[in-house]
């Protein structure tokens, strides 16, 4: 990874157009071919960035540039959409390359909490026009993840998983039967919603009349794709 603080000025061209005035940047050109502009606050996020596959070509200035004091031109291409990025280099105050080595990747914990959080925001996720009613519905038997209602007055309840198995399934039918003597929530339909869901699950949930949604954890979270984006 090379790591570049400079003054810069950054201009995005391609489905959108962005531009950073002149000012002092952090560069990070990692060995994928991406590359990330940050400045010293705001968030964890880049100001900017170019995802891969991209490459980084070293460009002479145009000369009206050189005059008003560029040093280095950079220019990003992304290889699938031909969006660039490119950075003007007034100053460069640090510039060193590092070795990172492989990285084992980012261990997850709490997931199934995330994803029940992240759900109870996103229930459009479930169907259309669904409103929460409360996370963690307590019963007798244990809490509901979710408790939603639809536009007709129904009572949905969703088991929040992030390996769905027959466990699953068996854990969200009893919730159905408790809660379907309640005449407050009655009728009472249940999801099965998780990351994956096992084929045995899925035949064991048709049978029970719940129905199952695969959930995208990290379009939940709005991860980027590869795709590159500006915002």
């Amino acid at each position: 990874m090379r790591l570049v603080i400079a003054r810069c000025s950054v201009d995005y061209a391609g489905r959108l157009n962005a531009h950073l005035p002149l000012a002092t940047r952090l560069l990070l050109h990692k060995s994928d071919g991406s590359l990330l502009v940050h400045s010293d606050g705001g968030s964890y996020k880049p100001l900017n960035w170019m995802s891969p596959p991209c490459t980084l070509a070293v460009e002479e200035p145009e000369q009206d540039a050189v005059d008003a004091g560029v040093i280095q031109q950079w220019r990003v291409t992304h290889g699938k959409t031909g969006d660039s990025l490119v950075v003007r280099i007034f100053e460069v105050i640090h510039d060193s390359t590092h070795e990172l080595g492989v990285d084992p990747g980012l261990i997850k914990d709490g997931v199934e909490a995330d994803l029940q959080r992240l759900l109870a925001e996103q229930v459009d996720v479930i169907g259309e026009n669904l409103t929460l009613v409360r996370r963690e519905f307590p019963t007798a038997i244990g809490p509901v993840d979710l408790l939603l209602r639809d536009p007709a007055g129904g009572t949905i309840a969703v088991e929040v998983k992030r390996r769905g198995d027959i466990d699953g399934v068996e854990q969200l039918t009893r919730y159905l039967e408790l809660l379907g003597r309640d005449s407050h929530l009655a009728p009472v339909t249940g999801v099965f919603a998780a990351q994956e869901i096992k084929p045995q699950a899925r035949t064991l949930a048709a049978d029970r009349g719940i129905r199952c949604v695969t959930l995208d954890y990290e379009d939940m979270k709005g991860i980027e794709s590869g795709v590159p984006r500006l915002f």
